[in-house]
């Protein structure tokens, strides 16, 4: 695999030099200044790259590997006619990062909100902070706190009466720390939600349900896909993060059907997967392993990291890489033999981008302010993990090589 992490950009307390010296070849990163929906210039784009490259010639090469997130405009997502303007200049951008060099884009289609969780410091048994999701505490947010009408009917009586009562003893602090956190931007952008103004863009989806989510998200990739096959841009969708509703609001990319159906409404090689197994991890009847082998030739980007289940099957955090509900071993080696294969096929690269997805604050950077799931050190054993794993997997392979033949015609056809 191609070894990578992701970085916000100059502003970003993981310098360049943290990705450089954690063994990463590749940068994952994207115009986070630019609004969402304007088309990315052609001299933007080579600033970054610029930027990234800059030490290269006295220290290991770092390049721009994979764009994350070239961002979809929310009236793509709700298929508004402003959205003609808006696909328009989504194939633009690709054109111009094609034009740079870029061959990899990850975005994700989920309503107004990215991935969620209810707290960004959630202790751990040694004392490291993870990342955690706690559906009664997301009852409070949305109950107590935002008041969403309707909102009642979307949890059990149990639930919605445990939050009512854990919100009559929460301090103002505790109050503003769940509504900061629920109310998070997309990861690097330098704002996020304003409650006040927040019911407004749930009811802009009020009549937008499940189906007609998915129909927003075919038309879509039906106009951009082919251009970026094109170009020679492979598109990677990133599941959903939880991969469940959310405040009304549907979520469609969340299991492996909903995956299959995705590639069936475009069938063209551009339009792949960006695997997070830690979204996908987050459901028990996702087959993380099952899902690597059947799709395997359109995963475009990989984003390894493991969740915990708790006892309330939606409660969830993040695990050590190799701990957690995920086999790591049975899906990296599912990649590994993936990457084979394209090898034995002749494939130009066969190395996959992949990035140690989120961490655990731990050790001096309990002491740094840095971007949730986003600091180095946690990132850092994430990937000297894994990429202990993959090389103990290729040893093992090299001595029991599996053939490649043994891959069924169906998933050669995903």
């Amino acid at each position: 695999m191609l070894h990578a992490m992701r970085w916000f950009g100059p502003h970003d307390p993981v310098s360049l030099f943290d990705i450089r010296q954690a063994g990463c070849a590749g940068v994952v990163t994207a115009l986070h200044q630019l609004p969402v929906g304007a088309p990315w210039p052609a001299s933007e784009i080579q600033a970054r790259q610029r930027l990234i490259e800059a030490d290269n010639a006295t220290h290991t090469a770092l390049h721009w590997a994979v764009v994350e997130s070239l961002p979809v405009h929310e009236d793509i997502k709700k298929g508004r006619p402003g959205r003609e303007q808006y696909i328009a200049n989504y194939m633009e951008s690709l054109r111009n990062l094609a034009a740079c060099g870029l061959r990899t884009v990850c975005y994700n289609f989920m309503p107004v909100l990215d991935w969620s969780r209810t707290n960004t410091g959630y202790e751990m048994p040694d004392g490291s902070r993870a990342l955690r999701f706690v559906w009664q505490d997301f009852a409070v947010f949305d109950l107590c706190i935002l008041k969403r009408p309707g909102a009642a009917a979307d949890y059990a009586t149990a639930v919605a009466e445990a939050a009512r009562q854990q919100f009559a003893v929460m301090s103002a602090e505790e109050i503003a720390t769940l509504t900061n956190t629920v109310l998070l931007g997309l990861p690097g952008s330098e704002e996020a939600f304003e409650l006040g103004g927040f019911q407004r863009l749930l009811d802009e989806y009020a009549a937008i349900d499940a189906e007609a989510l998915r129909e927003n998200l075919y038309y879509f990739i039906r106009e951009v896909a082919p251009v970026a096959q094109e170009v020679g841009i492979n598109l990677c969708i990133h599941p959903d993060d939880p991969p469940y509703p959310l405040l009304g609001l549907p979520r469609v990319v969340s299991t492996a059907a909903d995956i299959a159906q995705l590639f069936a409404a475009c069938d063209v090689p551009a339009n792949g997967l960006t695997f997070c197994t830690g979204s996908l991890g987050v459901r028990a009847d996702n087959d993380l392993a099952a899902i690597a082998r059947q799709f395997g030739p359109r995963i475009h980007f990989i984003h390894l990291r493991a969740t915990k289940r708790e006892e309330n099957p939606r409660n969830f955090h993040e695990a050590d890489h190799l701990a957690g509900d995920v086999d790591m071993y049975a899906v990296v080696r599912e990649l590994v033999l993936e990457e084979q294969r394209r090898a034995e096929q002749g494939a130009a690269d066969s190395a996959i981008p992949m990035r140690p997805d989120h961490g655990h604050q731990m050790l001096d950077d309990l002491r740094k302010t840095t971007y949730p799931g986003y600091s180095a050190i946690g990132r850092l054993r994430g990937l000297a993990e894994l990429r202990g794993l993959e090389h103990g997997i290729r040893r093992g392979l090299a001595a029991a090589p599996e053939p490649v033949a043994r891959l069924p015609e169906a998933r050669q056809r995903a």
